[in-house]
């Protein structure tokens, strides 16, 4: 089966693309591009499956060791080993390719068309509170792009109405940033709330000036297409796939 690869008007030209769970070699609850080696599949499937998403990008795969940290790592070159504990990355190096993976949480890709940065983020709702997004505007400023120049495409997601939260989950926001209640909307009962995570992390990086859209797919509602974390812990299921999204100058 062919690789589908989504992609964003928004980023232009930049080699990129948002890969969907279709044209992978795993089976099971695995079944298609299951890019994650933290995974419980079969290690030989997923390194399959990483090259052919390799194949299609042109270019060496570069990650971090995602832990929902607002840190960033500059590449420059392969990555060392182990791979360092971040959630971001950045380079101004053509032919280098920045990947995050996912199952719900947002994968952002980010690009300067002028100062030749890129940069690819993973912000579930831990990253994003604690401003991974805004890091990585930081660090690609750092290589010389400018937030007014940047655009960032955020890709499959979990969508509002897939995302239950509980009074607890809402206090965390209302202590580290009142200004988040507004992307909470009223639940089942009075004790949970639908959480805009995608919403959310738009406002944060167009609050620091940078051009920002939303590809419009939701990872838990799209099973066929898209791995989902809640999705299969509704389910009962014993793990889930990842998907990964990936950058090129």
């Amino acid at each position: 089966m062919t690789l589908e690869i989504l992609r964003s008007d928004l980023l232009g030209d930049v080699a990129h693309g948002f890969f969907t769970r279709r044209g992978g070699a795993s089976s099971g609850v695995f079944a298609g591009l299951n890019c994650g080696p933290g995974s419980s599949d079969q290690a030989d499937a997923v390194a399959t499956n990483r090259a052919r998403v390799a194949e299609a990008m042109d270019g060496p795969l570069r990650a971090v060791h995602q832990v929902h940290s607002a840190t960033v790592f500059t590449v420059t070159g392969p990555v060392p080993q182990p791979q360092p504990q971040a959630d971001a990355l950045v380079t101004a190096m053509p032919g280098e390719v920045l990947t995050v993976l996912t199952a719900d949480c947002q994968p952002v890709l980010f690009h300067d068309p002028e100062a030749g940065v890129i940069g690819a983020a993973h912000a579930g709702w831990k990253g994003a509170l604690s401003g991974v997004l805004e890091a990585t505007v930081a660090e690609m400023a750092a290589l010389g792009a400018e937030p007014g120049r940047i655009r960032a495409a955020i890709g499959p997601s979990i969508s509002q109405r897939a995302y239950e939260v509980d009074q607890g989950f809402l206090d965390t926001f209302e202590a580290e940033d009142p200004d988040a209640l507004r992307f909470f909307a009223g639940g089942r009962d009075a004790a949970h709330y639908q959480f805009d995570l995608i919403g959310y992390g738009l406002h944060r990086l167009r609050s620091a000036g940078v051009d920002a859209e939303w590809t419009g797919h939701c990872t838990y509602s799209d099973p066929d297409r898209f791995y989902s974390y809640r999705r299969t812990t509704h389910r009962g299921e014993a793990d889930y796939g990842r998907l990964i999204a990936a950058i090129r100058l």
